[in-house]
């Protein structure tokens, strides 16, 4: 009967050792708690700062330019980048100060998935401007491809536009998920199929349906230096003063009518210019 333990005794030692920790543990929570309130009045303060800085200095106009593109528009929704980047700025700041305090309470699991977040920032901040950036650079080579078809009298210039707008803005998109660490070469492989079949499939369909517009422009480069407007001339049965030139067409006037004849022809039939 000596050998058995004493019951009470192994009971006051563990209740010593409870009351032992949870003295140890009471001050780093109230300490983590401080920290957590004082990071965040520090972060709403450098975020109202932030926002009324960059208000102030028109930093909002690139937002604006961003709200006029389409595929913003079709989101129904606005881009404040001021409200952004001061969001982002509260954000990183309050997971440094969620950093320190669970440094403090001495969880080290906590603190290295604090600590990866706030590593993570950086890369997903500069992944969002080059997102950013691609979609403006993305809307300006839409326009400006919109803007040269449409030059060329080439049908679906609206259409082209899109389609040139779209695989920019995915090459942007794979681009910033590999800034921010993501693995993508399965989706670029997977891309480069895809748009490889449709420029195939769309190059063949177009040129098969354009051929003639193709032609002309192609004439146009042979046959726009022998005539200019003003010219008086006669290709089959219609005689008349050339008024406009233009790279798919030639517009010929007369007393009773006005014909307009493509460049193609030009190439094919007998053309006279008096003089």
């Amino acid at each position: 009967m000596s050998n058995l333990p004493n019951i009470s005794e192994i009971l006051r030692n563990i209740f010593a050792a409870l009351i032992s920790q949870f003295e140890d543990f009471v001050p780093r929570v109230l300490g983590c708690l401080i920290i957590l309130i004082i990071g965040y009045l520090v972060a709403k303060a450098v975020k109202i700062i932030i926002q009324q800085i960059l208000s102030k200095i028109g930093f909002d106009r690139i937002g604006d330019r961003l709200n006029e593109i389409g595929i913003i528009k079709q989101l129904k929704t606005e881009i404040s980048l001021s409200d952004i980047v001061a969001k982002i700025f509260y954000y990183y700041l309050l997971l440094i100060f969620l950093t320190l305090a669970a440094e403090k309470l001495g969880v080290d699991t906590i603190t290295n998935m604090v600590l990866s977040l706030v590593n993570f920032i950086p890369k997903l901040i500069a992944g969002a401007i080059l997102l950013q950036i691609g979609i403006m650079l993305s809307d300006a080579i839409k326009t400006a491809v919109t803007a040269l078809c449409k030059s060329f009298n080439i049908a679906s210039a609206k259409l082209i536009g899109n389609i040139a707008f779209v695989f920019f803005l995915i090459i942007t998109f794979i681009t910033a998920l590999k800034q921010i660490g993501m693995e993508t070469a399965m989706l670029e492989s997977s891309f480069l199929l895809v748009i490889g079949g449709v420029v195939i499939a769309f190059g063949i369909g177009y040129g098969i349906a354009s051929r003639d517009v193709l032609a002309n422009i192609i004439s146009s480069f042979y046959s726009k230096k022998n005539y200019r407007e003003g010219q008086l001339i006669k290709i089959d049965n219609v005689k008349g003063v050339i008024t406009k030139i233009d790279n798919t067409s030639v517009t010929i006037v007369n007393d009773t009518t006005t014909t307009i004849v493509p460049l193609q022809l030009f190439q094919t039939r007998q053309v006279e210019i008096f003089n």
